[in-house]
């Protein structure tokens, strides 16, 4: 029997943090969600168990609520690279999540890599 679509989603994402858990050190994790609607993207260390820094197209300040494009994912990438750089941090686990490397979730890589940050 086939599986849904949001049991395949849950297999890729454990997936995915199951191998980041294995290489895992003393960098964080940028995790990224992505809706519909919106993209927002968070710095999280695991061995305390607390958000670093984030960024999502639904704050004020990036003017981009609504939008889910690459050129929105685009910025909201700069927009965490600065603040990942302002906390201290330079070298991350990228974590996409079940989503697929592909589109927004490349752009918003590609982005954060441009700003400074090394995967």
């Amino acid at each position: 029997m086939a599986n849904s679509k949001r049991e395949l989603f849950q297999k890729r994402r454990q997936r995915v943090r199951n191998k980041l858990r294995k290489m895992a050190g003393e960098r964080p994790r940028l995790s990224v969600h992505r809706s519909s609607k919106n993209i927002s993207v968070q710095l999280i260390d695991d061995v305390q168990g607390r958000t670093l820094a984030a960024a999502s197209t639904l704050e004020k300040e990036l003017g981009l609520k609504g939008k889910n494009n690459k050129e929105a994912a685009a910025k909201v990438g700069a927009e965490i690279a600065a603040r990942a750089k302002a906390a201290g941090v330079e070298e991350v686990y990228f974590d996409r999540g079940g989503f697929l490397f592909h589109g927004k979730v490349k752009a918003l890589a590609d982005a954060a890599r441009e700003g400074g940050l090394k995967f």
